[in-house]
Formats: C-alpha cells, sequence, structure tokens
C-alpha cells in the first residue's frame, strides 16, 4: 500500500516527461546532461538497451555500447533523472526476452540483434 501523497507526485513527475514507448533489444540515443564543475553540456549515449525494471518515478533502463577497442560498456539510467533531457528510440530490435544479459558473452556479428519489420 503507497501513500496517496508519494502517488500523486510521481504521477506529476511522470506527466511531465515525454518518454517515448521501448523495450529491451531497441537501439537508443540518450540525451544526458553532464555537470564540469559550473557549466554543463549535453551529451548523447546511444546503446542496445538491455533490460528495464522498476516501476513509476523509479524506474531504470540498463544500455549498453561498444566503446573503444571493443570493450563493452553498461549504464543504468533512472528515466525520470533530471540528467535526461530526451530519449530517442533509433532502432526497433527483434529479440525474445525481457532482459538480454546474455549479450555481455557474445562479441561483434554474434552480438547484433534484428531489426523489427513493420507489417
Amino acid at each position: 500500500m503507497r501513500n496517496k501523497y508519494i502517488e500523486n507526485f510521481e504521477k506529476a513527475q511522470i506527466a511531465e516527461k515525454n518518454i517515448p514507448e521501448f523495450r529491451a533489444g531497441d537501439t537508443v540515443r540518450l540525451a544526458v546532461t553532464i555537470q564540469e564543475g559550473n557549466k554543463s553540456r549535453i551529451q548523447a549515449y546511444e546503446g542496445v538497451c538491455i533490460a528495464k525494471r522498476g516501476q513509476g518515478t523509479g524506474q531504470t533502463i540498463t544500455v549498453r555500447k561498444i566503446g573503444a577497442n571493443g570493450v563493452g560498456i553498461e549504464r543504468i539510467f533512472p528515466i525520470y533523472s533530471d540528467s535526461i533531457e530526451e530519449i530517442k528510440v533509433i532502432r526497433r530490435g527483434r529479440v525474445r526476452r525481457a532482459k538480454l544479459f546474455y549479450l555481455r558473452e557474445l562479441a561483434g556479428k554474434k552480438a547484433r540483434i534484428k531489426e523489427l519489420r513493420r507489417k
């Protein structure tokens, strides 16, 4: 049983953010605000969403990208965080699982995800 005041606050937080519909397997580009001293800038972070978890304002996504020298980099982002300016879906992936942790062991062409084709 959750407090009704907390629920109302969370509804207001969710209503002011524009989050597109996406799921695990989709390639997303996040515009993340980075603070450096007293300056701030927006940096893009693009990768495959390998997991979504939580509910309400506590919802998070895990995004995996391949960095320099083929090293995998994963970051966990709270979806309703103030540091995320926007989320854009680049590709829709065709996967059969909700959590794609098996991609951690795969490399190169084996780690590719087929694109979901619309009818």
